[in-house]
């Protein structure tokens, strides 16, 4: 395993004169992404045309690659499989967690927590009926929100916001006391700091792979159950890939053993090849070691922008405990000082109402890179270079 992070930076394909802070939105492009996925599209679906789902192993990637996501969140062998969207695995958790829990009709979450999960849990619960209730709270009151009405708690690790990070231990260990389950989004915390599902007794978890894992726009989400539930928790998308015999094409569903029952449509194979490229790097680092360098990282950009820019609010805890590895700063004139930034190569992004948000990954940001993009931030804010009208156009993505 190697420590040196300027080793792996060569493995990244970043522009010129671009300091990018928004891995935790869009990881960057490895730079053995394009010929990985040019020998998938060339040698094999090109020569090897259907006959790729068994000579290239195609129908075992989300498997295999499970595993190998597996070993960032700290989950048992034979417990993580890929495929489908991160709000698709929302819904399938949360549908599962809820038949294990009859007679409980609450789904407990926080107003933290990111919209589209909110939005597949109100939806489930319409489908449910009218008895079935999503539950909010703030961030800090889940632990004493939880109660005996509480069927499934679903939280996200770290918020996508302000980078405040959950006890998952905690947590879970209080959600199991009152007889529910916990449900753990990890988006913005695989591939940014250890997390620890099974020693954190999670029931179920789900993330996506394009943030901190790189594997491109639109990348394949993963799901992850605890092997207690493996056998037991039915999957709601009953899909053919999930079938205990897809080949069989029996008229009933019966659903696979274990997490393959969790598959639900075709594997994005194309997607899955860009993702193994980026996890060859994530072979040769630690979690460990990628938490020491993120907080080292973050530190730093708090303290110079603290010093160099007053107006800016931290909205990032400072507790390293609490942190995930993204630091925002809250400002009313917040997406007008993000563009200004992009504009002059420091790519952060805004989250409303009022937060730049800005993400670290040690695997190619370093140092020097913090230090370059306070002084870029101090002279926006210094000169209220923001306040042109350009940067106060709304685009669609922010």
């Amino acid at each position: 395993m190697t420590t040196d992070f300027t080793a792996t930076r060569s493995l990244f394909d970043l522009p010129e004169g671009v300091i990018y802070l928004d891995g935790n939105s869009l990881g960057p492009l490895p730079r053995a992404t394009a010929a990985r996925v040019a020998r998938t599209v060339t040698e094999e679906w090109g020569q090897m045309l259907i006959t790729g789902w068994n000579k290239a192993g195609w129908m075992e990637m989300p498997r295999a690659i499970g595993d190998r996501i597996g070993r960032l969140i700290g989950a048992e062998k034979g417990t993580v499989v890929m495929g489908d969207t991160l709000s698709i695995k929302v819904y399938q958790a949360l549908a599962s967690a809820l038949e294990m829990r009859p007679g409980r009709k609450v789904i407990l979450s926080d107003t933290g927590n990111f919209p589209s999960d909110l939005y597949m849990a109100q939806g489930l619960c319409r489908t449910l009926g009218p008895e079935y209730e999503l539950r909010t709270v703030a961030p800090e009151a889940v632990m004493e929100a939880l109660d005996e009405t509480v069927a499934v708690m679903m939280v996200t690790e770290v918020d996508y916001r302000t980078g405040r990070r959950h006890d998952m231990a905690a947590l879970t260990a209080r959600a199991h006391a009152v007889g529910a389950l916990a449900i753990w989004d990890l988006a913005h915390s695989a591939g940014a700091l250890p997390v620890e599902v099974a020693a954190g007794g999670a029931d179920f978890a789900v993330g996506c792979t394009y943030k901190y894992l790189n594997s491109g726009p639109g990348g394949p989400a993963f799901i992850y159950v605890a092997p207690r539930h493996a056998e037991v928790a039915r999957p709601a998308l009953s899909g053919w890939l999930g079938h205990a015999a897809p080949f069989a094409f029996d008229m009933e569903y019966r659903p696979g053993a274990g997490i393959e029952r969790m598959r639900v449509g075709t594997p994005p194979i194309l997607q899955l090849a860009a993702l193994e490229a980026s996890l060859d790097i994530w072979d040769q680092v630690e979690m460990s070691e990628i938490r020491a360098a993120s907080l080292a990282l973050t530190d730093r950009f708090i303290a110079g922008v603290e010093a160099a820019c007053p107006d800016l609010e931290l909205a990032t805890p400072r507790d390293h405990a609490n942190r995930g590895s993204q630091v925002s700063f809250r400002h009313p004139e917040g997406y007008a000082i993000m563009q200004a930034l992009i504009a002059r190569g420091v790519i952060g992004d805004f989250r409303a109402p009022d937060i730049l948000r800005f993400g670290f990954t040690p695997l190619f940001i370093g140092p020097e890179d913090v230090d370059a993009a306070v002084v870029i931030l101090a002279d926006v804010m210094a000169n209220r270079l923001w306040d042109r009208p350009e940067y106060h156009a709304r685009a669609r993505v922010t």
